[in-house]
Parts: structure tokens; C-alpha cells; sequence
């Protein structure tokens, strides 16, 4: 599939970049079937539309947020199929979401451990001083 010259189109180096990926880890996504087929230039290289680098952004955030693969595999199975499915992708981004809270009210209570050694630091080092 050709890509049309008027639309945006970024290389894959470009889109990486944009999107904060390494350009291995942007071809890992098309080969883990995360990313649909990229539009092709017509010396047959891969060119990223706008709708391209949105997707990619979504899922560098579900990555970062700590989706595993295969959820996010599974949520682009079901993105591919249209809205017959969104009640689906709606339940699966709950259960993340609730995944999500956990884990930033774990890290919010590991926080409050940092915080208390710093102050307990910083009142040792005022006593020394």
C-alpha cells in the first residue's frame, strides 16, 4: 500500500523518535503484531501517518504504565475489529487502570519510607553540625 504524499508520513526513524522508542523497539511493536501494517513509500519504505504515531503513543503509555505485551497485543486484536468490540477494549483498560491505582498507591507508601530517611538524614546532619 502506497502512502499518500499529501498525508504526513514520518520514516521509522523519524516516528521513533517522535514517540520516544528506539527504532528496534518500533519494529519489535510491528513484528509482535502491536502495530498494523505501516504504509509503504514507493521505494517501498515504511512511512508513519499522524493516525500511526497516535497509536504508538497510546501504547508506549500502556507500556510505561506497565501493560504486559500480551495485553497490549490483545487490545490491538481487538482495536483491529472494529467497534464491536468496545466493550471488550473498555474491560481491559479497566483491569489496567485498577493495576495502575495499586501500583501508584504502593509506590506513594515506598515514597513515604524515601521521605522519612531523608528527614531523618537531614536532622542527623543538623545535630552533627
Amino acid at each position: 500500500m502506497d502512502i499518500s504524499t499529501r498525508e504526513m508520513s514520518l520514516t521509522v526513524g523519524e516516528a521513533a523518535e517522535r514517540v520516544g522508542l528506539t527504532t528496534y523497539t518500533l519494529r519489535w511493536y510491528e513484528q509482535e503484531g502491536l502495530v498494523a501494517p505501516v504504509g509503504r513509500d514507493s521505494a517501498g519504505r515504511r512511512r508513519y501517518t499522524e493516525s500511526d504515531v497516535n497509536w504508538l503513543f497510546l501504547l508506549t503509555r500502556l507500556r510505561r504504565t506497565g501493560m504486559p505485551v500480551r495485553d497490549m497485543r490483545r487490545y490491538a486484536e481487538l482495536a483491529r475489529q472494529g467497534d464491536r468490540t468496545l466493550g471488550a477494549r473498555r474491560a481491559l483498560f479497566e483491569a489496567h487502570r485498577g493495576r495502575v491505582l495499586a501500583r501508584m498507591a504502593e509506590l506513594e507508601e515506598d515514597l513515604k519510607v524515601l521521605d522519612y530517611k531523608i528527614d531523618a538524614y537531614r536532622r542527623a546532619e543538623e545535630e552533627l553540625a
